[in-house]
């Protein structure tokens, strides 16, 4: 797992129990820091012993730049979060965004039964909130603090053939209407809408887990809605790269168990 800063991760956790179920007994998953600068000598560096990388911010775009080829899930995306040894060298992936998908439909969301997607911000991880509405077929509203974001969304949402719509962040509480609410913004940016009507109805997407439940999660929870955490998405961003890697079906219970004792 590569990133800067990395020491929070939890993906470890999650990788090494499900090497452990799985019976890969010499396998090993560990936490490097590093940033856009070193990240082309530290992959050119690696032996064939190497099966793959875990990618974190702030390198994900840089992953695109670094590998041999790339998925064109993950250049549509313009970020990878996995680079996996192939014959031809390593190749970018992008797990971020099936994984939401996995998260929602895990928690009960039926793939294009969705009226819209209601997201909240526009940096990096709402690229992959664009990217899972290709799954769940819905358009997207999208509402940002900075008007010039929703702009940086665009490219990805026409290449991804994505019905994109613009909202000021003043108009957020509208949200609350929209089929699925994914939050991307940092810790505190959502905490307003913990005093919103939210509808029994409500299914919304933090993807913040630390501290958790945050305010929105808490208001959500209270109204009777459903929530999913970024411990969601961690762990099924995780079990495709596990499959990535070792070309064997993960055991998702076991690392789904990893996860609270992470």
């Amino acid at each position: 797992m590569l990133g800067k800063p990395i020491k929070h991760s939890r993906s470890p956790d999650v990788h090494l129990a499900g090497y452990a179920a799985a019976g890969l007994d010499d396998w090993r998953y560990d936490r490097i820091e590093c940033d856009e600068s070193h990240l082309a000598d530290f992959v050119a560096g690696l032996g064939p012993e190497w099966a793959g990388l875990s990618l974190t911010m702030p390198l994900k775009e840089v992953a695109l730049e670094v590998a041999e080829a790339v998925d064109p899930f993950a250049a549509a995306l313009g970020a990878a979060n996995t680079l996996v040894r192939r014959d031809q060298g390593f190749h970018a992936y992008n797990t971020d965004a099936p994984g939401m998908v996995r998260a929602l439909t895990d928690a009960g969301v039926g793939v294009g039964t969705i009226a819209d997607i209601a997201l909240l911000g526009g940096g990096g991880t709402a690229r992959a909130a664009i990217g899972a509405a290709t799954g769940l077929g819905a358009p997207v509203t999208v509402y940002t603090r900075r008007p010039e974001a929703v702009d940086e969304l665009r490219p990805v949402a026409e290449a991804l053939s994505v019905r994109l719509r613009a909202a000021p962040w003043s108009d957020v509480r509208d949200a609350t209407r929209a089929g699925v609410v994914i939050s991307t913004v940092p810790k505190g940016a959502a905490d307003l809408l913990a005093q919103a009507d939210w509808p029994s109805t409500s299914v919304v997407f933090d993807v913040i887990y630390d501290p958790w439940p945050t305010p929105l999660a808490s208001a959500v929870q209270r109204a009777g809605g459903t929530v999913v955490s970024g411990l969601d998405l961690l762990l099924w961003q995780a079990v495709q790269q596990f499959e990535l890697f070792t070309g064997v079906t993960a055991p998702v219970e076991a690392m789904r168990r990893a996860l609270p004792a992470a």
